[in-house]
């Protein structure tokens, strides 16, 4: 019969990795664990900026109003990206993400983007 060894520990969220390092070979899955614990989440919401013409969203109305469904207004479509960033620090994840919209993900002349970030 095993026995069976539960350790808890708690590292501070803004843990390093020198001190992740330090957690013994031996406990493999806790350290990486800790590690992917300590990322941060990022949540962007890229539309369409107001005044731009929405194709896709109208044929969404279209066809939810072919399929019965009344009183819609407007659709607007856009676009939802989730990302687990290595930084720790909010305000630089911030950054380093807003610097991805700004060069790649959002087409910032007919696209505005909103950034979340947590861990």
């Amino acid at each position: 019969m095993r026995a069976r060894l539960r350790v808890v520990a708690e590292l501070p969220p803004a843990a390093t990795s020198a001190a992740l390092d330090r957690i013994p070979a031996n406990l493999h899955a806790i350290r990486c664990r800790l590690r992917y614990s300590s990322r941060m989440k990022a949540r962007i919401r890229i539309t369409l900026k107001n005044g731009v013409l929405d194709p896709q969203g109208k044929a969404i109305g279209n066809a939810l109003d072919g399929l019965g469904f009344r009183g819609i207004e407007e659709v607007r479509q856009g676009k939802y990206i989730e990302m687990e960033l290595s930084q720790t620090d909010p305000d630089q994840a911030r950054a380093a993400v807003a610097e991805m919209c700004e060069k790649l993900l959002a087409n910032t002349v007919i696209e505005d983007y909103e950034i979340d970030v947590g861990e």
